[in-house]
């Protein structure tokens, strides 16, 4: 018997009422596939789950799931993936990198000492042309959602 997950309680919000965290079966997603709001998976242990989630959902890690019925199901991991992470001695060039990053609609995880992206070996030319360090690494990639993303509208536009 296969689970539907229509519901998602953020990761920092309590579950509503009663509801109990044990027992959630673990999904662990990578960045593209937590940006999927219909689709089916198989949790870290194997039993198929069907996402059925308003749509522009994005999963962030953490995030359970609840079914038709409102029981929490699943709790949302942050799977570690290919990544290249770039770093600069000045954080000026850092600041920099995410311009052109930013320029060109790259998904990017932004921090004060880091920049993490999709690997990519245009890009990670680019950036070494620029000064900066790039390593490809294994780790969870949490990228920007965007300033305009707001979860109940079901389009985006720039202002």
């Amino acid at each position: 018997m296969s689970i539907v997950l229509t519901q998602r309680v953020p990761a920092a919000d309590p579950l509503p009422g009663s509801l109990k965290e044990e027992g959630l079966l673990d999904l662990s997603l990578t960045a593209q596939e937590r940006q999927r709001s219909r689709h089916r998976f198989d949790t870290d242990s194997g039993e198929v789950v069907f996402l059925r989630l308003p749509r522009g959902t994005i999963l962030e890690d953490g995030d359970r799931l609840l079914d038709e019925v409102g029981q929490p199901q699943v709790e949302i991991h942050a799977k570690p993936e290919p990544v290249l992470t770039v770093t600069a001695r000045e954080p000026l060039h850092l600041l920099r990198a995410a311009y052109h990053l930013g320029n060109r609609h790259v998904p990017l995880e932004v921090t004060a000492e880091y920049l993490r992206l999709s690997p990519d070996p245009v890009l990670a030319d680019m950036l070494q042309q620029l000064g900066l360090t790039v390593r490809l690494q294994t780790f969870p990639f949490h990228p920007e959602t965007g300033a305009y993303h707001h979860e109940a509208s079901p389009s985006h536009h720039h202002h």
